[in-house]
């Protein structure tokens, strides 16, 4: 870290610090024309000192809180935020901003990036780019780079607050009636706050699987990841059923097999060469593809041999397998392919297992791309609600890169061993037996709760759902409660400045795994639930950064789905490629305006890139011809 911002992170920190001494500005109760609950965007702005008069207080600083109170301040009204992070079970806390800012997609994306960033390293021979082999990771000093970028992000949220005139208070708030909220700070001291009107705006939180013996007590979370200060070690993580386990990796690395409990010691060999009956190979490799490896008869385990040299590039994927079959942890020479993993890995060993949500998919794809084999154990199917041929395809991806699924499985226990790590059962489904591994690291990725429990949104009259928690809105956005609003676009209607409802529909999204995949629309099963079979155009293309490199682009794909009636209005896009979030945006735009399937073909493309095969979709399904792009 350079000595700015060395020196920047300590500002940061002492403004921090003094932020949170500051007295509240007034005692007792305070009243508010509004009132919002959130430090997002939404609901941070500070409010001048004796100002008490609030047209709207928001509960919760997330992006919508922020979002919400800094519109309502801009269109004149006196607004205060109230925002509170209560500590993870392990006790990680985080500033001004909500999960996107903290623990979500800002440094979820940076971390991502970081696992671009070594793909392309290692690439970067191919170009002329002489980089020295292998290519290592400091997760120490990524995490230190991320976290303050964050922490600017809370300061600027203050900042912007406060620039506004919006008043913010870092107290856990909860209702004493429809318009009086009780906030209680960290120190203890209580707030009475009135507003006439209120906007919930406070998120939601991982949950754990309470039911999995050890699963709180040894188990982290989407909000513990990003503040480690180490690497994570061997994780077992899960997400929708998702459990991670990250091995870190030594100073030295070591290479070594596992297999029917043997382990060849590093001292003994430079690496570790698992090798395999040439039918059970993967086409162009002398190596057994790590997908393959439970197909791996056990008796096969003594083909070991010591490699003649350490290879310029090195690639360590461990398998956490059933008992009875083989583990492959492989050296990769430069040069050759392995589809076990990605080339540059260096002896970290991550398992994922028991869930599948997008969180899941994204770190999995993440811990991977920096070094850590990686296993992803699913109780069911993988991301849920997206387009299941899409799913299908990022998870193939995946697994080419080295990240291993475990399908069918779901965990009953984790408990610590003697020397720290912690030993995680789960029940194999599709075999019908309980398998154990032992992990350094239990990372839970199985949805999310919402915020609301510590409302006391009964003492308002806030109706919720009683099984998830969740708080009921009419199309405005509306609870039961007239001026009491649950977080959407509200702040201009709440002032008479529109009437404008939020419309939900053709909501574009990104899963920010290795190979991206952005949605927008309804899915192929969607769409024909909804309108009987319809005409789907697709392409497998290759993009041009893939070819000089020589990779894999076998996964990389597009689907467009059209009503079958003319003008074939398209009901969805599908994109699986680098930069999908960037594509799927621009051409969401048109969607939510109603394109036609003729219309995005009349687009000109712009040569050369990924964006130009979404305006040269010609082949349907319905064809049964090769979709594969062929030429530039």
């Amino acid at each position: 870290m350079t000595s700015s911002n060395s020196q920047q992170l300590r500002v940061i920190q002492m403004l921090d610090s003094w932020m949170e001494h500051l007295p509240p500005s007034g005692q007792g109760q305070q009243n508010y024309d509004l009132l919002v609950i959130g430090g997002g965007s939404g609901g941070l702005a500070c409010a001048k000192e004796g100002q008490q008069n609030y047209d709207l207080l928001v509960i919760g600083g997330g992006s919508g809180g922020l979002a919400c109170a800094k519109e309502a301040a801009q269109l004149g009204r006196k607004v205060a935020v109230v925002d509170y992070v209560e500590p993870s079970p392990r006790g990680t806390r985080w500033g001004l901003g909500g999960t996107c800012v903290n623990v979500g997609c800002i440094p979820k994306k940076l971390m991502h990036q970081a696992a671009l960033l070594g793909g392309w390293i290692r690439d970067a021979h191919h170009y002329g780019w002489e980089v020295a082999q292998p290519v290592l990771h400091d997760w120490k000093k990524m995490a230190e780079a991320v976290q303050n970028h964050v922490k600017s992000l809370n300061w600027g949220h203050r900042v912007q607050l406060q620039d506004r005139k919006v008043k913010y208070l870092n107290v856990k708030a909860s209702f004493v009636s429809e318009h009086t909220v009780r906030g209680v700070a960290r120190d203890g001291k209580e707030t009475l706050l009135s507003a006439d009107h209120i906007v919930i705006a406070t998120g939601g939180r991982p949950r754990y699987p309470t039911h999995v013996e050890g699963a709180l007590e040894h188990g982290i979370t989407s909000d513990d990841v990003f503040w480690l200060k180490e690497s994570p070690g061997k994780t077992r993580w899960p997400g929708l059923g998702t459990l991670v386990t990250v091995e870190g990796t030594p100073k030295d690395p070591q290479f070594f097999a596992l297999g029917l409990g043997v382990a060849f010691q590093p001292g003994r060999f430079k690496s570790v060469l698992l090798t395999a009956p040439e039918a059970q190979r993967p086409q162009g490799s002398t190596l057994l593809r790590a997908d393959e490896s439970p197909a791996l008869p056990a008796a096969t385990c003594h083909h070991c041999h010591e490699a003649p040299h350490r290879p310029e590039q090195l690639c360590l994927w461990g398998v956490a397998l059933h008992p009875g079959t083989a583990c492959l942890h492989s050296a990769r020479s430069a040069g050759e392919r392995v589809a076990g993993g990605p080339p540059g890995g260096h002896g970290s060993h991550v398992s994922v297992s028991f869930s599948l949500t997008d969180v899941a998919l994204e770190c999995a794809g993440f811990l991977t791309g920096i070094g850590l084999d990686t296993t992803v154990m699913m109780r069911s199917i993988p991301l849920r609600g997206f387009d299941q041929q899409m799913s299908s395809l990022v998870t193939e991806s995946m697994a080419s890169h080295g990240t291993r699924f475990l399908r069918r499985c779901t965990p009953s226990r984790v408990r610590k061993l003697a020397d720290g790590r912690l030993q995680v059962a789960w029940q194999d489904h599709a075999a019908g037996k309980e398998d154990t591994g032992t992990f350094d690291t239990v990372l839970w990725a199985i949805g999310r709760a919402p915020e609301t429990r510590s409302l006391n949104l009964e003492k308002a009259g806030v109706n919720t759902n009683p099984e998830s928690q969740k708080i009921l809105v009419d199309a405005r956005e509306a609870t039961s409660v007239p001026h009491v609003y649950a977080i959407g676009d509200v702040a201009e209607r709440l002032f008479g400045q529109s009437t404008d409802l939020m419309d939900y529909d053709n909501v574009p999204t990104t899963v920010f795994t290795p190979l991206e995949y952005g949605c927008v629309g309804l899915s192929e099963e969607e769409a024909v639930a909804r309108h009987g079979q319809e005409h789907v155009y697709h392409a497998y293309y290759k993009p041009l950064e893939f070819t000089v490199a020589e990779r894999d682009a076998s996964q990389c794909y597009i689907k467009m789905v059209c009503l079958r009636e003319p003008p074939q209005l398209v009901l969805g896009l599908h994109f699986l490629g680098p930069n999908a979030g960037e594509v799927t945006q621009g051409f969401a735009v048109g969607i939510k305006c109603g394109a036609s399937y003729a219309q995005v073909m009349q687009t000109v493309g712009i040569h050369p890139t990924c964006s130009e095969e979404v305006v040269k979709l010609r082949i349907s399904k319905r064809s049964g011809l090769d979709p594969t792009v062929t030429g530039c």
